[in-house]
């Protein structure tokens, strides 16, 4: 008892020595001026815009410096300012604050180890580390490295050497000292603190998991965060070397690659230059292409594909088991057109946030495939988690999302694609915030007409039943629902070569060119309102057709509108300026579950039942 009260009345003279400290500021150059009280002394150096607060109580010197990390909500990164007060005072102990979960939390034993095996000293006496904002959640080990270089910045064991090596990075973007978190000079708790700009190392952006032995591992979100550099003006992004290649693609900022927390140290010291980056591109994995020639006796159904790969459409593939339908659908992003640079970094930035990049792939070229298993939940299909991420459709954004059997997946899992389908993004809502996730795929689905995967004799009653698992909105988001028959023996073992998947890309190429022409970037799938009006007019003919096919089908007015945008890609296939009649009546033909819906003979005679 005695020894805490003891401890007690050291503690409580300290803090009133420190309360009756006064600061005097100096002006012009780097001027200091002490004020001495309770034998306390604060010392003010002011050099150019940026100013350093420090603390002297005998011979130790106490400074607040903050380097910033980042946060992701979404696909968008958040600037987290990562403040640190190394005071020499009291028992040794490190408090961290700032809303950390438990990854974060742990980071403390983390970063002390590294430190250590790096060969630098933790600073003695209390040392406070803070993430502001305070109210934003931070989770992950990409607040390690910043952490690590606040902690080594304020106790003065890192410093930028005069005649260093290589661009300072406070001679980089002078003009660029704002951003959203307040002036960098002063952090966000004022004149005490620091950035650290105010110690040579101009406003830089830092992220990494730290090993125990000081290697960094990869992180998730590493374009987002060069993206966020790049809006918030930062002078340089420091990151792990394996996120080098896709930070890379953001033009416009530098990127610092580190492989440990020593080689860190040693590049923003100016004892090393940073390695020269070079953009990678990653290629598709997910499946591998096969050409379109393996597929016999299936051209009608490959006039459907290239229709819905010219238009954007989506696909439901309607067949016996054993008739190709899965073989097609594997084939169809060999005929895709490739992506801009544009969607390029878009499904970049959902792929690393995920977490699912590989390391040292720079921005990704090719289409995403994804073919989830129908055993997927719903947050595995459209996002979601205590800490929102993306899905299997936004992991398919710009690229494919293969249903394969989709009348097996659960019917809560496909209702859930109506908003995607619909709107091309998916909204995630939870308690500690919303996350919105782009998912503008192309859906593929396949299935069986019944549970036996057959059409035999007597089967009526089983294809209602099987097909009535697809609920009419879902299929009303659905442009092509393609009939897949039986291949013939004679097609199968035919010398006939089948149309080649060099052939119906150029094709789609051409149609997809002439629709840039005239309408932009914006494919005819997702063309609405006045839009779709302006370059889908129907003559009388056409119009007559579309009528009796609403009527007698009873087609919703969604449907009415991809009949529109599905005639309007068949003319561009095949070269017409205009819809024409036959465009109608070839997109009507692509409505059989339609023709199902209010009447079953249509489609049964067509089946052969």
């Amino acid at each position: 008892m005695n020894f805490w009260r003891a401890i007690l009345r050291v503690m409580m003279r300290r803090n009133m020595g420190q309360g009756n400290t006064d600061e005097i500021a100096a002006n012009g150059g780097e001027q200091g001026a002490e004020s001495r009280r309770g034998g306390n002394a604060f010392t003010a150096i002011t050099s150019g815009d940026a100013r350093r607060v420090e603390m002297v109580h005998g011979s130790v010197r106490a400074a607040n410096i903050s380097v910033f990390g980042f946060a992701l909500r979404g696909i968008d990164a958040v600037p987290c300012e990562i403040e640190v007060d190394v005071s020499g005072q009291g028992l040794p102990r490190t408090t961290l604050t700032g809303l950390p979960d438990a990854s974060v939390r742990e980071a403390v034993e983390r970063v002390q180890t590294a430190v250590a095996h790096t060969g630098f000293a933790w600073p003695g006496g209390r040392v406070a580390i803070n993430l502001a904002p305070a109210d934003l959640r931070k989770e992950g080990p990409a607040f390690d490295v910043p952490m690590a270089l606040s902690v080594l910045i304020a106790s003065g064991a890192l410093k930028r050497k005069k005649g260093a090596r290589g661009l300072a990075l406070g001679d980089m973007n002078s003009g660029a000292s704002k951003g959203a978190s307040g002036d960098a000079s002063q952090g966000i708790s004022g004149f005490a603190n620091t950035s650290a700009h105010a110690s040579g190392f101009g406003r830089l952006l830092a992220a990494g998991e730290l090993a125990l032995d000081g290697r960094i591992r990869p992180i998730r979100g590493a374009i987002c965060m060069a993206i966020l550099a790049k809006e918030l003006g930062f002078d340089a992004v420091l990151l792990p070397t394996e996120n080098a290649a896709e930070a890379s693609a953001v033009a416009g900022i530098r990127i610092l690659a580190a492989s440990s927390l020593a080689h860190a140290v040693a590049i923003l010291s100016g004892a090393q230059d940073a390695p020269a980056l070079q953009e990678k591109i990653s290629v598709a994995r997910d499946i591998p292409t096969i050409d379109f020639s393996r597929v016999r006796g299936q051209e009608a159904a490959k006039r459907a594909l290239c229709v819905a790969a010219a238009g954007g459409h989506n696909v439901l593939l309607i067949g016996p088991a054993g008739s190709g339908k899965t073989l097609m659908a594997r084939a169809l992003p060999g005929i895709l057109p490739p992506l801009d640079l544009a969607s390029s970094m878009e499904v970049t930035r959902i792929h690393s946030c995920a977490g699912v990049l590989p390391p040292g792939e720079g921005l990704m070229r090719a289409r995403p495939v994804r073919c989830p298993h129908h055993t997927a939940s719903t947050a595995a299909m459209v996002g979601g988690g205590s800490h929102p991420r993306p899905g299997e459709v936004s992991l398919a954004h710009e690229g494919v999302l293969f249903l394969d059997e989709v009348a097996e997946f659960p019917r809560s899992v496909l209702e859930a694609l109506r908003e995607p389908l619909e709107d091309g993004f998916v909204t995630v809502s939870r308690a500690r915030g919303t996350a919105r996730f782009p998912a503008r795929a192309l859906l593929i689905a396949a299935m069986n007409p019944t549970a036996r995967g057959d059409m035999g004799q007597g089967s009526r009653r089983a294809v209602e039943q099987y097909l009535s698992r697809l609920s009419g909105p879902v299929i009303d988001r659905i442009d092509l629902h393609v009939e897949v028959r039986a291949v013939s023996f004679a097609a199968l073992s035919g010398t006939r070569a089948a149309t080649s998947t060099a052939e119906l890309l150029e094709k789609v190429l051409v149609a997809r060119a002439r629709a840039v022409n005239r309408q932009g970037e914006t494919p005819n799938a997702r063309l609405v309102g006045i839009a779709l009006d302006r370059v889908a007019v129907l003559d009388d003919e056409s119009r007559s057709i579309v009528q009796q096919a609403m009527t007698e089908l009873g087609l919703s007015a969604r449907a009415y509108d991809k009949i529109r945008r599905v005639a309007r890609t068949i003319a561009d296939l095949d070269g017409a300026e205009l819809i024409r009649a036959q465009d109608i009546a070839e997109a009507v033909q692509y409505r059989i579950l339609d023709r199902f819906r209010p009447n079953s003979e249509p489609l049964m005679a067509g089946m052969g039942i």
